[in-house]
């Protein structure tokens, strides 16, 4: 199944938070937080203004964002965990990120 979301939302899947500390402390599953980031999955078309043009939106699929802690509506499809929030509930795209996880 396909999924494209509406108007300015996008679909985001969060990655996996860090296994240990900086120290080497290994974090219990019952003690992580939620990840704040995540990796958009899929954008909708964009808004119209008010003139009916329509505003594409700034993130695209396979950019790499933070977002917060409480943002979005998770569902689940084909089996995947996303969010679907809206571009506004983003903070800000990871630049240069995804370059250095696929470097490492």
């Amino acid at each position: 199944m396909t999924f494209c979301p509406l108007h300015d939302r996008v679909a985001v899947r969060r990655l996996d938070g860090e296994e240990k500390t900086r120290g080497g402390i290994i974090i219990p599953d019952t003690a992580k937080e939620k990840p704040q980031e995540g990796e958009v999955v899929a954008v909708g078309p964009g808004l119209r203004d008010e003139t009916g043009k329509l505003v594409p939106l700034d993130v695209q699929a396979g950019d790499r964002v933070l977002f917060g802690k409480w943002s979005g509506t998770e569902v689940k499809i084909d089996g995947q965990d996303l969010l679907i929030m809206k571009e506004s509930d983003i903070l800000g795209i990871l630049e240069g990120a995804a370059a250095q996880k696929a470097a490492a």
